[in-house]
């Protein structure tokens, strides 16, 4: 393995053990708590495809007239990504985007999608990624997430927003939420079943095949450069920070819904 990828892995190592032993999923015991965790990560999931949008925007052709931009292997390294995160399929066959298979589940489940709706909207009416953050009433945990997310974007850095799109994003799902799920839908199957496919197809496709592309599409924005593996580190370091914090405010909800103080 690249001795680059080895130093970033080592060193943003604590940071990931964090993650995936975070107290919230053991926390997690009942229909409710999965609406409160769905109803603040549907936004790391729908910020996850601007990550993705920005790298097929700067590492591609998106303009006319066509002209070839960066190496052939790292556009096809992005447009496969893309592919399979803009038009996957859910578990009966029909395409669609990991985003709106989330959103099914959620509706599947009940969950409450107004907050994330409104966001859309107030971007879809002309309003900056700022002002539609501002104006959608959003969480702190979800206000926080969103805002970091975008603040590596306007770096404007393509090895930056790749380096935290491939160790900040993509593989942090441990097995034991999916053993949670599969618990919870032995008992609920209808409003689980999408979720669980979800979450299997997520661990299957950007824990598996789309980790190695992003692991080499990083690879490649950074080559031998030592600034710019500094850089991809010290963003990714606090990628997984801002996770972390998302994660806390999601188990902040769960303990404060099961002492009674929110009434669904």
């Amino acid at each position: 393995m690249n001795h680059h990828i080895q130093k970033l892995q080592s060193t943003i190592a604590p940071h990931r053990v964090a993650l995936i032993n975070h107290p919230l999923y053991s926390s997690i015991s009942s229909l409710t708590d999965i609406q409160s965790f769905m109803e603040h990560h549907v936004f790391a999931v729908w910020d996850f495809m601007s990550l993705l949008k920005y790298l097929q925007i700067n590492l591609t052709c998106t303009t006319l007239p066509w002209m070839p931009v960066c190496s052939a292997n790292t556009r096809f390294l992005i447009n496969e990504i893309v592919t399979g995160e803009e038009s996957d399929v859910d578990q009966h066959g029909n395409r669609t985007s990991h985003f709106e298979l989330y959103l099914k589940a959620m509706n599947e489940i009940g969950c409450d999608t107004k907050t994330i709706s409104h966001l859309i909207h107030n971007l879809q009416s002309g309003k900056t990624i700022a002002e539609a953050i501002a104006a959608s009433n959003l969480p702190d945990g979800p206000h926080q997430f969103l805002n970091q997310t975008f603040e590596f974007i306007q770096t404007n850095k393509p090895h930056v927003v790749a380096a935290v799109f491939t160790f900040g994003r993509e593989d942090l799902i441990p097995d034991m939420f999916l053993e949670i799920i599969k618990t919870l839908k032995a008992q609920f199957p209808d409003q689980l079943e999408t979720l669980h496919y979800y979450i299997e197809r997520h661990i299957e496709v950007d824990g598996g095949h789309h980790s190695h592309l992003a692991l080499e599409m990083t690879q490649e924005l950074c080559g031998d450069d030592v600034t710019k593996w500094e850089e991809a580190t010290t963003a990714t370091i606090a990628a997984l920070k801002s996770r972390k914090l998302l994660w806390d405010s999601v188990l902040e909800k769960i303990s404060e819904t099961s002492n009674g103080l929110f009434i669904r």
